[in-house]
């Protein structure tokens, strides 16, 4: 009840960021803390109640005697947890808190295991239903996708896996060695531009919501949807790289040394360790390349969403913002 909760902190605004997030620093501190693969660990319970408070705060009421660092470590558990247009909470798989655990394991065995054919299909398909989850749990929730079309997007992305990966493997038969570990890459990259633009169609087709700077909608836009998901798809292709293209040099290397040929089963371990290491940091670093919250110049929308915005606003609104995802 209210008499059981004290006010909120004079100028404490539990939606604003911590750090800039027009700078690319700003935005790497606050990826690294919503995309802490600790939080994976935390109960259902202990989400629910971060959520809870994050939506008291909201309304200006907090639990007595909480502090600055609880309430902020509250909205780091709701942003990994929660979706940022919904509210609702995302699957565990699809969190981008997930990504350091399923990335470093998936990403680990692509690159030990794709020597052979069944290997690359098997390690591949796995990734390509990783990556579904993943692109429909971070979508730009306004926009709803039918069971139709996520198989649609699902089945072409992970064919569009599979071929490039199948072909650029027998292709490289009798290529240097090194060229055959970076055919995973190929294959995600690839994957990538088919598989996030499919599972977010709708967006592409109805348009995203776009609002002013003070969050007040002025339409639909399918430019901003575009926008976004190109962002996104940038975004996935330079998280996975320098863990796909450094690592097998690495272990090109390594494989040489006469003690790595002695203990060949810890080749695949070692794999997903330093895949790991790499993600930890590429998981954040990638998330911010872009501004979560897109902007638009209202001279670059569609002419009669420019037109609309134009008649009831003058020159007043420049700019359009919108959730892209991630």
């Amino acid at each position: 009840t209210c008499t059981e909760m004290a006010t909120v902190p004079l100028g404490f605004n539990i939606d604003i960021p911590r750090w800039d997030q027009s700078t690319f620093m700003g935005r790497l501190k606050h990826f690294f803390n919503i995309t802490d693969p600790r939080t994976v660990l935390v109960p259902e319970k202990e989400l629910d109640q971060a959520k809870a408070t994050v939506e008291s705060c909201r309304a200006g009421l907090v639990p007595p005697g909480s502090s600055q660092e609880q309430l902020l470590y509250a909205k780091k558990l709701y942003d990994s947890a929660f979706h940022p247009d919904s509210g609702e909470k995302m699957n565990l798989i699809g969190r981008m808190s997930f990504q350091v655990p399923g990335g470093m394991a998936l990403t680990g065995c692509m690159l030990q295991f794709y020597r052979t054919v069944p290997a690359v299909v098997f390690w591949q398909w796995v990734n390509q239903s990783f990556n579904a989850i993943v692109n429909y749990t971070n979508r730009n929730a306004a926009s709803t996708i039918s069971l139709r079309q996520l198989g649609v997007a699902y089945v072409t992305a992970t064919g569009t896996a599979l071929a490039t990966a199948v072909g650029l493997n027998l292709y490289t038969k009798r290529a240097p060695p090194l060229l055959a570990r970076w055919v995973p890459f190929a294959a995600v990259a690839a994957a990538n531009c088919v598989n996030i633009p499919l599972m977010r169609q709708q967006e592409i087709i109805n348009g995203i919501t776009v609002t002013d700077r003070d969050n007040n909608e002025l339409g639909q836009s399918r430019r901003a949807a575009v926008k976004g998901i190109a962002q996104v798809v940038v975004s996935r292709i330079t998280m996975a790289a320098p863990g796909m293209i450094i690592l097998p040099i690495i272990m090109e290397r390594l494989e040489k040394i006469p003690f790595m040929q002695r203990i060949r089963v810890l080749h695949a371990p070692l794999q997903v360790l330093l895949c790991g290491a790499f993600l930890l940091f590429m998981v954040p670093a990638a998330c911010a390349l872009f501004p979560q919250r897109c902007s638009l110049a209202v001279a670059d929308l569609e002419q009669e969403l420019h037109d609309s915005i134009t008649a009831k606003h003058g020159d007043k609104v420049l700019y359009v913002y919108f959730n892209k995802g991630l």
